[in-house]
């Protein structure tokens, strides 16, 4: 088979880039070994749509996604018979003690400074009470009454997609209306020259001749550049880190709660149920992998143990069950927790990598975002040393492409707020 685009990998991220492609003009072919559309790392997403990063680019692609989830069936631009992921506007509060977040005003992102009184009035069944530093449970001082009160940032628009693996079919059954063709159970064997078509993706289903192709394997991205021989000009890359989402009954918070004091993070979910996962904070170690295929896919006692008491100290009347209850993915991580979304050293080869954690809300951008650069350095733009910028559409943010390039320093890693 002879297409001119390959992308390899069908979660969220591949399926939104297919769908940018097709709609470009692009003869687009996508891989992936699982058995569906978004059965991988997507599935596992807490899918939260919220706005607080550290850099410009980051606060403003994921302002320009919101206002694509809230227009999903425009944005599409199909009407999936299969049905729509829904964005639910809840609003998220970061409890920050009342810090001032980064470039929400910059771009355009309508917020609110809560003290705790105000915390305490809008959200009563949530304690505002200062507890952290976080620290592993079975230490003594875990339960120590609280030192202070917190305040924090509310961002009103900001909320979760009820589906991500809908979300992500979403985008696949837009991207076929357009064109491409998605091929899975097919694992990627091998990538070689192939003459005046670039590249030969071998699968065990045969092989693919292209001109393009970006990899958006998720966890598996980083063996994918093995096979291709690439990276060592990369001055930061991903790993496969497993980890753990839990599932409590509670009514309470109804908005979305992130947690630095504490290391976790809340979510809302329909049917009295209530989301919790973890910051990635200092006391807690991570589960880096030497391939996907290892992650033990039950939850385990001691994560759960972790995150659900850390939800109590928060939320007083939150009954912890005794067995946990949830899910288990594997994320694609880089040390800064920001993706890379760039060229390679190989012609016509592309990264959407290190996406796991807190892309999951921008992958209709980013679809835009690689769309641009396939065009652009197809066409003859050296990225490398003149980085792209991209306006978004809806928002009209300018966004610096060389915030998710593979030369950038990789500084001192961050976490999924960062």
């Amino acid at each position: 088979m002879t297409v001119d685009t390959v992308v390899v990998g069908a979660g969220v991220i591949g399926s939104a880039i297919a769908l940018e492609l097709a709609r470009a003009g692009h003869q687009v072919v996508v891989l992936d070994k699982g058995p569906g559309v978004g059965f991988g790392s997507t599935s596992a997403s807490s899918a939260i749509v919220r706005f607080h990063y550290s850099t410009f680019t980051g606060v403003a692609a994921a302002w320009e996604a919101r206002q694509l989830w809230a227009d999903w069936a425009g944005h599409l631009g199909y009407a999936d018979p299969e049905g729509l992921a829904t964005f639910h506007r809840t609003g998220m509060l970061v409890l920050d003690g009342g810090a001032t977040p980064p470039y929400l005003d910059d771009v355009g992102v309508p917020w609110e400074l809560w003290d705790a009184d105000e915390v305490a009035r809008r959200l009563p069944g949530l304690d505002p009470g200062r507890y952290g530093p976080p620290r592993p449970v079975d230490d003594p001082a875990f339960f120590d009454e609280a030192t202070g009160r917190l305040g924090g940032s509310f961002t009103p628009d900001a909320g979760y997609v009820d589906d991500p693996r809908l979300a992500a079919a979403n985008l696949a059954a837009a991207a076929r209306h357009h064109g491409a063709r998605f091929l899975l159970r097919r694992e990627v064997t091998g990538i070689d020259g192939a003459g005046p078509r670039r590249w030969r993706v071998r699968t065990s289903e045969g092989d693919v001749d292209t001109d393009v192709m970006v990899n958006a394997a998720g966890p598996w991205s980083s063996a994918l550049n093995g096979l291709l021989g690439i990276g060592a000009d990369f001055r930061l890359t991903s790993r496969p880190l497993r980890q753990e989402v839990h599932q409590l009954a509670s009514a309470d918070p109804a908005v979305v709660v992130a947690d630095p004091d504490l290391g976790v993070y809340l979510r809302p979910q329909a049917g009295g149920q209530l989301i919790v996962g973890g910051l990635e904070p200092e006391c807690d170690p991570l589960e880096w992998l030497e391939r996907p295929e290892d992650a033990d896919p039950r939850p385990t006692l001691r994560v759960f143990e972790a995150q659900a008491l850390r939800a109590a100290r928060r939320l007083p009347d939150l009954a912890v069950p005794s067995q946990p209850r949830g899910l288990t993915g594997v994320y694609d991580v880089t040390p800064d927790w920001t993706p890379i979304y760039d060229r390679t050293a190989l012609p016509g080869v592309y990264v959407a990598m290190g996406t796991s954690g807190n892309q999951f809300k921008n992958a209709p951008v980013v679809g835009q975002l690689m769309a641009h650069l396939v065009a652009a350095v197809e066409g003859g733009h050296d990225h490398d040393t003149d980085p792209l910028t991209w306006r978004a559409p809806r928002t009209g943010n300018v966004l610096d492409l060389a915030t998710y390039s593979r030369l950038r320093d990789p500084g001192s890693g961050s976490n999924v707020l960062g």
